[in-house]
């Protein structure tokens, strides 16, 4: 959707906000991509989240910044009853929707924001529920929530009654998370009158730090601050993402000081960075996981004994060196070593080409061509994905198998990626965005996941049982007892392919303050200032 900024204003504003020309503070982000839309709710993508979720909207719950703990958003308390089923949430008083180009509020938030924000993504006969072609509430859908969720009702204008059909553990984290954004019914409403629903995904009005103003497609999205945000008005005026796929031209632009942060830089330049006394570098563990999803429902990939044998050809150290100067370790698990309930007794499918050729050959494989996905984007979990599929290309090549690497534009690759009859192994991966297992496990492994997060199509019932207990089970030792033998079924089945954990680098100009890195990969702006 182009609105109201040009590329070429863009550009202008980023060369010149460090000349002091302004009064205004002006905050550029190097973004690594373009958000697939602007409505949180039906789509997955940190890309999108950053540009959408956390500048324009909030959630009843919020993670406390640098944590993964979940503390009172736009819920001002709430209290749950004895069996964990009702969960009913105070809002706060006075919560302003922004004020817009297109649309200008009548009302403060209260629970109809709440009512219809949640259910237009888990009630199949809901108005909203494909307002937009092909809307498929993935991540609701994938957690379960239209099973989980028997009614949303409304107590009184400020406070909303949450019923489940049973306990759910992660219930409260899940509401932080940026799917559950709370959008303006009254604007919805408005959209609706005027034949214009689609609107909601380009053109978004939330209750967050920023104000969306404009978005240039695949160039430059600009939003101002919102002076009337619950949680304070932000201390920069305007924030600019300047979209830029090409890692190093995010850093020459770093360098020039024509963007004041970046993500995602290529491992080859975190020491140079690291030298520059013009910069400061960030880093951390990531909450993350990089994987080849093998289409399990499709020969011969359905067979185990070929995906493991497939995995016994691919040189993770070797990735690891290549893509990441030794900045990930090799994964062994499809939860990262950081996360609670990990099982560090999982053994791994060890780099073996001899023992890959003859399982294989066991298997009645032979003359095998298949095709490797590779992301578009850097990741956290994966700088650089060509590269990768590269190294898996020419390992595979000595077992006889004969690669042909593929890829699409981001938005397009993470849709065709999805389909159940998807040909061939998919490279993806996670940032964890609640810090719990479920949000691995079962997000991206279970049963009701697949056409969806589940790239790998794996339905295992033995699996699926394990992850759906843990979720109703309260007491967190019991729940990790049952996360770490589900870990242990998913090495033996192999729907995956596990890559690596890497570490998270944000590098930023040294006149950037208040910036906090996020355990969940999140880039936020609602704290940073710039020193003048």
């Amino acid at each position: 959707m182009k609105y109201k900024f040009g590329f070429a204003a863009a550009a202008l504003l980023a060369a010149t906000f460090l000349s002091g020309a302004a009064s205004a503070k002006t905050f550029v982000y190097c973004s690594e991509g373009s958000p697939e839309g602007f409505d949180p709710g039906m789509y997955t993508a940190g890309t999108t989240f950053d540009a959408s979720a956390h500048p324009v909207y909030s959630r009843l719950m919020e993670f406390k910044p640098g944590t993964t703990e979940a503390e009172a958003g736009l819920a001002a308390s709430y209290e749950v009853n004895a069996d964990g089923t009702e969960y009913t949430f105070k809002l706060r008083p006075g919560v302003k929707f922004h004020t817009t180009e297109f649309f200008t509020p009548s009302r403060d938030l209260n629970a109809d924001d709440v009512i219809f924000s949640l259910e237009r993504q888990i009630k199949a006969d809901h108005p909203w529920a494909q307002y937009v072609a092909g809307t498929s509430w993935e991540y609701a859908a994938g957690m379960g929530f239209p099973e989980l969720i028997k009614s949303i009702e409304k107590v009184d204008d400020l406070t909303v009654k949450f019923v489940l059909n049973r306990p759910e553990a992660p219930f409260i984290a899940n509401l932080a998370m940026p799917f559950a954004s709370i959008v303006s019914k009254e604007y919805a409403d408005k959209l609706e009158a005027d034949g214009k629903k689609e609107q909601l995904n380009q053109m978004p009005v939330g209750t967050g730090p920023f104000i969306f103003v404009g978005y240039q497609q695949d160039a430059v999205i600009r939003y101002k601050k919102n002076a009337d945000y619950w949680g304070g008005a932000p201390k920069i005026d305007d924030l600019v993402f300047a979209i830029t796929t090409d890692a190093a031209v995010r850093y020459q632009k770093l360098k020039a000081g024509e963007c004041h942060l970046m993500p995602f830089p290529n491992a080859a330049d975190v020491e140079a960075m690291k030298a520059d006394t013009n910069l400061t570098v960030m880093e951390q563990e990531g909450l993350n996981v990089a994987y080849l999803a093998y289409n399990t429902t499709q020969a011969p990939f359905d067979k185990v004994e070929v995906r493991k044998a497939l995995n016994k050809a691919i040189n993770k150290s070797a990735i690891v060196d290549a893509v990441f100067q030794g900045m990930a370790t090799p994964a062994k698990n499809p939860i990262p070593p950081t996360m609670w309930s990990y099982n560090d007794a999982t053994q791994d499918d060890a780099y073996d080409l001899d023992a890959a050729k003859k399982e294989l050959e066991a298997a009645g494989v032979k003359d095998l061509s298949m095709k490797i996905w590779a992301m578009p984007v850097s990741r956290p979990y994966m700088l650089n994905a060509r590269r990768a599929a590269e190294i898996m290309q020419d390992d595979f090549a000595k077992v006889g198998v004969k690669v042909e690497i593929v890829s699409y534009e981001w938005a397009e690759y993470l849709d065709r990626s999805k389909a159940k009859d998807r040909d061939g192994a998919v490279m993806l991966g996670w940032t964890g965005d609640n810090g719990d297992p479920d949000n691995f496990l079962d997000t991206l492994l279970g049963c009701e996941a697949v056409g969806g997060n589940n790239r790998a199509q794996w339905c295992n019932e033995e699996f699926n049982a394990l992850v759906k207990k843990a979720k109703v089970t309260s007491d967190q030792a019991e729940r990790a007892k049952l996360y770490e033998e589900a870990q242990l079924i998913f090495k033996r089945e192999a729907p995956w392919a596990t890559i690596d954990h890497s570490l998270s680098i944000v590098p930023m100009r040294k006149e950037v303050s208040g910036f906090v890195q996020s355990p969940l990969g999140d880039f936020t702006f609602e704290n940073v200032d710039i020193a003048e």
